[in-house]
């Protein structure tokens, strides 16, 4: 039998690790997982930095330079994420170029704190795009009304965008409008446009979380019928959308210009509750043209216990649909959720960044060399 993640990337689907390390390079771990678990792409985020900074000693060399020249934090941080984030760049350098450019990617994320802030979005995303200084890179930026702009702007100098915190439908249709209006800007200013891509990750598992406990509190049967169910039905709406713009009048110009689309990335992939299929964010969301990112745990049950079952995403949108009308029907405000989940989102990954601060301000401090006192 064909093993389950092969399955996987046969169907079209680009397999991803939601998780990246300095001691995954050490110890070959990374390498090991595109070579044997087709692994053609890495995310992160400043909660996977936080945790693979604070908690493994390969880092200490650095710190200990970095706190003898006395930096200030937020710049050893951005040295200590870009010197990762490259080099795990060059070890997908190959599956970049085997993949004509489509994959072989890693992302990095702008200050989250900076959600909200059109310009100094824009000018992050810069310093990380030439501080890394590798054509594989994607610049995370979230998908906050602020965040349109900035990602227009950026694809339109040639940075490449994964646009990231997408929840709703309505959100995700003005991320594709955005990325159209940037290779427009990016064709008019005469830039090769077949190097500029782009994902919109689209988070999945989060939504589940937050409407089964809804539905939980409302206690009635009609509103239990419909656990578990949302998140999928949510995607593969996007998808269906992803569909319609890509056939589009404007988009079939952009690409007879060399464009490429703008892929649909299932992010959150992680099953929260242990009651589920601990593979259903990846069974249950295949088609071709999509990245799934996922966590070691998940990608370790795909590939033990996946059952694939070719595409299951298209066929599927009237009876998605009729998922979402059922929250309506039973009190569920999907507008209301996917907003509590944005702001959620950015607040959450506000604080991990400011761990991550924490962590290397203290290490930093840790290994600053002590003054000399004199008698």
């Amino acid at each position: 039998m064909t093993p389950p993640l092969r399955q996987l990337s046969d169907e079209g689907v680009a397999i991803w690790l939601d998780d990246m390390s300095r001691g995954r390079l050490v110890s070959g771990s990374l390498k090991t997982l595109v070579r044997d678990k087709h692994v053609v792409g890495v995310t992160t985020n400043p909660t996977i930095f936080h945790k693979a900074i604070a908690g493994s000693e390969v880092y200490a060399e650095q710190l200990h330079d970095l706190a003898g020249l006395d930096l200030p934090v937020a710049e050893a941080v951005r040295l200590l994420t870009t010197h990762d984030v490259r080099a795990v760049c060059d070890l997908l350098a190959p599956v970049y170029e085997h993949s004509d450019w489509r994959d072989g990617r890693v992302s990095i994320e702008v200050d989250p704190h900076l959600a909200h802030d059109t310009d100094r979005t824009v000018a992050e995303a810069r310093l990380l795009w030439w501080m890394v200084d590798r054509p594989n890179l994607f610049i995370k930026i979230p998908a906050t009304v602020e965040g349109l702009t900035a990602i227009t702007r950026c694809l339109a100098e040639g940075i490449s965008v994964n646009v990231t915190l997408i929840f709703s439908l309505e959100r995700y249709a003005a991320v594709m409008q955005a990325y159209l209006d940037g290779l427009e800007q990016a064709l008019a200013a005469g830039r090769d446009l077949s190097r500029i891509e782009s994902v919109a990750s689209f988070f999945v598992s989060r939504v589940d979380t937050e409407i089964d406990t809804r539905l939980d509190k409302l206690g009635t049967p009609e509103a239990a019928a419909l656990r578990g169910q949302a998140a999928i039905a949510n995607a593969r709406l996007a998808y269906q959308q992803y569909e319609e713009t890509f056939s589009s009048p404007r988009w079939q110009q952009l690409e007879a210009a060399g464009a490429r689309t703008q892929r649909p990335l299932w992010a959150s992939t992680g099953v929260k509750d242990p009651a589920y299929d601990d593979t259903r964010y990846v069974v249950e969301l295949v088609a071709e043209h999509v990245v799934n990112t996922m966590p070691e745990a998940t990608l370790d049950a795909v590939a033990d216990h996946g059952r694939i079952r070719g595409d299951t995403i298209r066929g599927s949108y009237s009876q998605a649909r009729e998922i979402l009308d059922g929250l309506d029907a039973v009190g569920v405000s999907y507008d209301d959720v996917v907003a509590a989940l944005e702001a959620d989102a950015v607040r959450k990954f506000q604080g991990s960044w400011d761990d991550l601060l924490g962590s290397v301000t203290t290490a930093m401090h840790a290994h600053r060399p002590q003054q000399e006192t004199r008698p």
